[in-house]
């Protein structure tokens, strides 16, 4: 046999075994996908809102109403519960104004601020969460009245109850913006004008729109 021939079949034969070995070799498994971790709505957070008001008792009185809250919230680990307690303080100008052309007098009236501490209860589709919300409220309200004879005027703050709810979103890293319904009921309240005892039960409703961000 040539000496050729025989380097040659040695060649083929080796090749042959080198591309069987490389054959059965395991193949390295594709890299998984990416994905990003789950959103978590636990911590405390801070923010601002504004939005209006308007009363269902006592007269169609309505304003502005803008203020802070501070609060905490606490989502388990893949659970889309999420329980939290909030507390807010507002400013606000809710007023209404009646008068009595025959006597002169002009009555005048003014929510000027409230807040509440409340506790919250959600549900979150990762970054998207809806809520319900109540609790106790406080409010200050401010009753005056005005005649050719002079002007009197008292102010009071009441404790009651409120109640809502809501939408808030994670638009960005640690910040979220909010929707917000709520129902006051300042409960009883008693003010004199001069010596006149006055009493009301004074109701009214907010919504408001805010933005929170999460330390």
């Amino acid at each position: 046999m040539r000496l050729a021939t025989v380097i040659g079949a040695t060649l083929l034969s080796l090749g042959i075994a080198t591309s069987a070995s490389a054959a059965d070799l395991p193949r390295k498994a594709p890299a998984p996908a990416y994905l990003p971790p789950a959103y978590n709505w636990s911590g405390f957070y801070a923010g601002l809102n504004a939005g209006g008001g308007w009363t269902t008792s006592g007269g169609n009185a309505s304003g502005f109403v803008g203020g802070g809250q501070i609060g905490y919230n606490w989502q388990g680990i893949g659970s889309p519960w999420v329980l939290g307690a909030e507390a807010d303080f507002q400013g606000a100008t809710v007023r209404n104004s009646a008068s009595s052309p025959a006597f002169g007098v002009t009555v005048n009236g003014r929510m000027n601020a409230f807040g509440t501490l409340r506790g919250r209860l959600g549900y979150a589709w990762d970054r998207f969460m809806i809520y319900g919300t109540g609790g106790w409220a406080y409010t200050r309200t401010e009753l005056s009245a005005s005649s050719p004879f002079g002007s009197v005027s008292d102010s009071h703050w009441s404790s009651g109850w409120t109640a809502g709810g809501g939408v808030e979103w994670g638009f960005w890293d640690r910040w979220s913006a909010k929707v917000e319904y709520l129902y006051v009921d300042s409960r009883e309240t008693n003010m004199l004008l001069g010596t006149v005892p006055v009493s009301g039960n004074f109701k009214f409703n907010v919504v408001r729109a805010g933005v929170n961000y999460r330390f």
